[in-house]
């Protein structure tokens, strides 16, 4: 009797075999182990993805992208890729600020859009569309009531828009048919408006096929900060997304927060005891209906879309559709690692997975 055909997964790199998670994962913090078998009947079909501290010679390297393949490693290039997670991180951009006649504060911003290789797990190169070169985008920071203004160049060989989660005039929407509309390669454009409401909102291309357009990396974070500034905290963001490897827009291979699968496993973000962390999570995952957050060993608030200043839960797991965000606030009281991971387990074993390092 075969498997239920939901178990079963698309390969990350060749298309003519199957992988599918097995049953029986049991992950640590520092290493991990996986229980493996064929699927009965079908041809072709190998284990799950190596999870962290697999030793290479337990596995078949051929069903994993060739030889020296390894999903759950730490060897992603990320000077080749022209970012670093880490760095993405806790990296908020207030762009150029001057202040307006009126006195009104004014922030400006220079993105654009490249085509761009990047490698998504070692060995594992994919062609993305992306904002300054970077997944996600920059994150650009203002205070609820400045005038934004966005300076746009479309470097990429495909048209492209940009769009903002906001309140603001339909000119200044960044679809087809308004305002500018498509922006062809090669050519610029600004948008301009005021941020509003506050929260924790994003960014992305309204370009047709919009899921492709989104898939391939264009988008990023756009935080509006109320007035009264929120408590000082340790701030940081996570942008769920997902790669679909084999470009058949039906599924994804790999997931991750911030762009590269496992980093924060490898990597583990550096917190302190006692000391309050905020969480911008959003999710741009295309392909699949949800994505989700849990933390081990806490609970955090939840402040779905940021817009109000009250929570409205405690809670250790929060689930977001594409397009959902929200901020996470958490005090961690014990030292040590925490992990933290989709509780959809088959992203979790696909790479979104990492682990807080609390410090005294």
């Amino acid at each position: 009797m075969g498997w239920p055909a939901q178990w079963r997964r698309r390969p990350i790199v060749n298309p003519s075999r199957r992988g599918f998670l097995a049953g029986g994962a049991l992950l640590g913090v520092i290493g991990a182990t996986i229980g493996s078998r064929e699927l009965a009947g079908a041809a072709q079909v190998h284990e799950a993805p190596i999870l962290p501290g697999m030793p290479m010679d337990s596995v078949d390297a051929a069903a994993h992208g060739g030889p020296g393949f390894r999903l759950g490693a730490t060897g992603v290039n990320h000077e080749a890729n022209g970012f670093n997670p880490t760095r993405i991180l806790r990296d908020f951009d207030y762009g150029k600020v001057s202040t307006l006649p009126s006195g009104q504060t004014l922030r400006e911003w220079t993105i654009d859009s490249a085509d761009k290789t990047i490698e998504v797990a070692p060995g594992v190169r994919y062609p993305a569309w992306l904002w300054n070169g970077r997944n996600p985008g920059p994150t650009m920071r203002c205070t609820v009531g400045d005038r934004v203004r966005i300076h746009y160049t479309n470097r990429s060989h495909h048209p492209h828009t940009l769009h903002f989660h906001s309140i603001h005039p339909s000119d200044q929407d960044g679809v087809p048919g308004q305002g500018a509309g498509l922006i062809p390669p090669g050519a610029s454009t600004t948008y301009e408006f005021d941020a509003a409401p506050f929260g924790a909102h994003i960014y992305h291309c309204h370009a047709y096929p919009l899921a492709l357009h989104v898939a391939k990396g264009m988008y990023g974070f756009f935080i509006v900060d109320p007035e009264d500034e929120r408590p000082a905290a340790d701030e940081m963001i996570m942008m769920q997304n997902g790669w679909n490897t084999t470009e058949d827009g039906k599924g994804n291979q790999l997931y991750a927060v911030n762009g590269i699968p496992f980093h924060y496993m490898y990597n583990p973000i550096q917190v302190k005891r006692n000391k309050l962390v905020r969480i911008y999570l959003a999710n741009m995952t295309e392909f699949d209906p949800i994505n989700s957050f849990h933390l081990h060993g806490n609970f955090f608030h939840h402040y779905p879309t940021g817009t109000s200043l009250t929570p409205t839960e405690y809670t250790d797991t929060v689930i977001q559709g594409t397009g959902q965000r929200g901020i996470l606030e958490v005090t961690f009281p014990h030292t040590g690692k925490f992990m933290f991971h989709a509780h959809k387990t088959e992203f979790s074993d696909l790479g979104w997975m990492g682990v807080f390092e609390v410090n005294a």
